[in-house]
């Protein structure tokens, strides 16, 4: 588990006012607040963070490198929040092999030595932009576009490589295919066949979302089941040399270094999956937003050290994470029972499957105030508090209805 401190860094202020003002990572992560608030700016922070104490595992930088020179505030440029920085801006960030301390403009890092448990993980951010790739024609084209959906990109088009025949996607039960040889890619329903270019926002939005998503995960989990063998010397020495080379370049900038580095780890064995996810809800229908949501739970829970982050402005998004723990603990009832309890797992699985259902120790939502404070969503028995943001704003409406109504009959009162 890994967890991070902020505070003072763009639309964050004083931070999480519990926990010693540490939001953790360990499993299931959301945040949850008005445009503004701070929710990107976290999964930023700490994708930047984790990608970080990667390449410091990975051996592409030392400590010392970084420390100079301003280059931990050139890492925050990857995501466009270098500028969120200034004099009392704080962050640390502890890792299974590193703890990053950035105070008083100065960034502390102290390894440890013993490196427990640490997982090497493919770090994806998807950004809400998303839906950019699969809505333009050679998106790749198009130049001074954000650097982490040129990353996006590049495993977007990788995905499309290796899906074989064709996927279903999680919605309408619509099948999505690529033809490598003209490079389309084209969505087909019953009675019907379009470009991606020419389909709906949605899905244009779930597509790349669901590929990537789906293609990293099997990717991780067939070569952390193979019997892949680990990295040689020789391999090593090459790797090691790629890399002084890529450093020793200096006319590479500090982002287009990191994308190149973030290419050769792909030589490295991933063991987990890390995926930050920008809005998941984006442009979909309610049932829509619960079978994407399904299926990122099943990728989280394909390999147990998987971690999935998301940023959310729906109270769908909630309530369906809510469905899914009640269901991991119906299900967690029925495997203690010792009565033939087939039909109870196919009654539950008609309402969330289950291998999507989650275990609430492992799901944390954090709310974001547009004071820029942070603060842990309350449970009841493991399950979400209602008495979210999100539902507050639905309660307002119901109760704005109401005044109208009010208003309505004094109205007929006096005519």
């Amino acid at each position: 588990m890994s967890k991070i401190r902020i505070k003072n860094v763009g639309p964050i202020k004083n931070g999480l006012e519990t926990n010693d003002g540490y939001i953790s990572f360990n499993g299931v992560t959301i945040f949850v607040g008005n445009q503004g608030s701070g929710k990107s700016t976290i999964a930023k922070v700490y994708s930047t963070m984790s990608w970080i104490e990667k390449a410091l595992v990975r051996g592409d930088f030392t400590g010392n490198y970084l420390s100079q020179y301003n280059r931990f505030k050139k890492q925050l440029a990857y995501q466009n929040i270098s500028n969120y920085l200034n004099d009392s801006s704080e962050i640390e960030y502890i890792g299974n092999a590193y703890t990053l301390i950035y105070k008083e403009s100065r960034l502390e890092i102290i390894e440890n030595k013993e490196k427990i448990n640490y997982n090497f993980p493919k770090i994806m951010y998807v950004p809400a932009e998303r839906n950019f790739v699969s809505s333009v024609d050679r998106p790749d084209l198009v130049k001074r576009l954000p650097l982490p959906l040129y990353t996006f990109l590049d495993e977007y088009e990788d995905a499309k490589q290796n899906i074989g025949e064709g996927v279903y996607l999680p919605i309408n039960n619509v099948k999505f295919e690529y033809r490598k040889q003209n490079k389309k890619s084209w969505l087909i329903g019953e009675d019907y066949k379009i470009e991606l270019l020419e389909a709906s926002s949605g899905y244009q939005s779930v597509v790349p979302l669901f590929l990537v998503t789906q293609h990293l995960t099997k990717t991780i989990k067939t070569n952390g089941n193979s019997s892949r063998r680990e990295i040689s010397i020789d391999e090593q020495k090459t790797i090691r040399k790629e890399i002084d080379r890529i450093f020793g370049n200096k006319n590479i900038s500090e982002d287009v270094r990191r994308i190149l580095l973030e290419k050769l780890s792909a030589r490295f064995k991933y063991t987990c999956f890390l995926n930050i996810v920008e809005e998941p809800e984006q442009n979909l229908y309610p049932t829509s937003q619960k079978t994407v949501l399904f299926e990122l739970l099943k990728s989280k829970n394909d390999i147990g050290k998987n971690n999935l982050v998301i940023t959310t402005h729906s109270p769908y998004i909630i309530n369906y994470m809510t469905l899914a723990i009640k269901a991991f603990k119906v299900k967690e009832k029925i495997n203690r029972s010792n009565e033939q309890h087939n039909h109870l797992i196919n009654e539950l699985s008609n309402i969330v499957p289950t291998d999507s259902t989650i275990n609430p120790t492992l799901v944390t939502i954090y709310q974001l105030g547009n004071s820029g404070s942070i603060e842990i969503l309350e449970d009841y028995n493991g399950l979400p508090s209602d008495e979210n943001y999100l539902n507050e704003f639905l309660a307002e409406s119901n109760d704005s209805f109401v005044k109208l109504i009010e208003i309505e009959d004094k109205c007929q009162q006096i005519f």
